[in-house]
């Protein structure tokens, strides 16, 4: 049987954009597709700009999707590249037929994507290792996961989840690299080569959390991690500015003097008027190599010290989420670009980090499955 024009389209509609995540068909990316009699099938697919780095996976996808297809004896895939009215069409279709305004998709009432700004009183304290561990966890389990690099002078969010793409931009949108099934976004996509430091501001420093919440396209998330900076400076401010909805996260370590830097750092909810979800202790314990106990190497109890102490300075209580032990190979998958939780699932370090990140998941602002009171008579 001869292919036909329309199967070879519905193959074409399993192909999702590498990027933006949806099928080509529906982001009219498809130029032609042309049958010769032989069975051999001649696909046009516009790039959304020149020089696309994704242009070898699009390839490679479409044809083996359209290889699928019956009757087919050979794929052809012609790239051509989007005009400037095709992609301000794509934009515009992108955000709701709403037009090119930058709105933070996350602050907007009604949003269902749970926004998590993990903070640290000091640096160190391993506060990104889990913040790409809780990440890889939770799109490992299904979710739909971004991780906004919050940490301007110290980012190092792509390493740690091995992002060597840079974002692609569509008009004024950022279509963010994805890793591990996580769009990460990082001011480290956008420096020189090298390993280049950088000096800026405070109202810098916003414009440029602003631009990753609004101008990247971040899709429908049910997560966004945001790993920021040590302390309580101008980042932590303008997340609380602009996203008053995000959940804290504090990542501290056993030992009294970072567990008191972790109070205030954590107490800043108390002026902002943010939710803390509570507090994870991270480098809990070393695991003996040669018997079953615990070497306390920097001490006990700060975790739960931290959350005792913002309980009494919120007034409501702030839950001990987790104890994470010390393991070489949580460090070893940060520099590698391996997140524990997937390379060992099974390690103490990385079942902790699951728990945490199932605990954290189980909070949804979805209203499937929730019982609303009401009743056909209106009583």
């Amino acid at each position: 049987m001869a292919p036909t024009p329309e199967l070879v389209t519905a193959a074409l509609a399993t192909v999702n954009d590498p990027e933006i995540r949806r099928p080509i068909t529906d982001l009219d990316m498809v130029k032609s597709v042309d049958i010769s009699p032989d069975g051999v099938v001649r696909v046009g697919v516009y790039l959304t700009v020149a020089g696309c780095p994704m242009r070898d996976t699009i390839t490679r996808e479409v044809t083996a999707a359209v290889s699928k297809v019956d009757g087919v004896t050979g794929v052809h895939v012609d790239l051509d590249v989007m005009s400037t009215e095709q992609r301000k069409t794509l934009q515009t279709k992108l955000r709701g037929n709403r037009g090119p305004e930058k709105e933070i998709p996350f602050a907007k009432p009604g949003s269902l994507t749970r926004v998590f700004a993990v903070a640290s009183g000091k640096g160190g304290v391993g506060k990104s290792s889990v913040t790409v561990n809780l990440a890889a966890s939770m799109a490992a389990s299904g979710l739909k996961v971004g991780v906004l690099d919050a940490d301007i002078y110290g980012h190092s969010i792509p390493r740690m989840l091995g992002v060597s793409d840079r974002p692609t931009k569509v008009e004024d949108m950022i279509m963010p690299p994805v890793a591990h099934d996580i769009k990460v976004i990082s001011v480290g996509m956008f420096k020189p080569p090298g390993n280049t430091p950088v000096v800026w501001r405070g109202p810098m420093l916003d414009r440029a959390l602003h631009q990753f919440l609004a101008d990247v396209y971040w899709g429908d998330l049910d997560v966004l991690l945001m790993d920021l900076p040590p302390g309580t400076g101008d980042i932590a401010i303008s997340v609380a500015q602009r996203m008053p909805g995000a959940e804290i996260l504090v990542v501290t370590t056993p030992q009294q003097a970072a567990a008191e830097v972790a109070e205030r750092a954590g107490s800043i909810a108390t002026q902002t008027h943010q939710q803390i979800a509570g507090v994870i202790e991270n480098m809990a314990w070393l695991p003996c190599p040669h018997c079953d106990e615990r070497i306390a190497v920097f001490g006990e109890g700060g975790g739960q010290a931290v959350a005792d102490g913002l309980t009494r300075t919120l007034g409501s209580r702030v839950p001990l989420l987790g104890q994470v032990p010390i393991d070489l190979r949580l460090r070893e998958g940060g520099d590698n670009g391996k997140p524990l939780v997937l390379t060992d699932p099974d390690s103490p370090a990385a079942m902790e980090l699951r728990r945490i990140a199932e605990g954290l998941s189980k909070k949804s602002g979805s209203i499937k499955g929730l019982q609303l009171g009401l009743s056909p008579s209106g009583r």
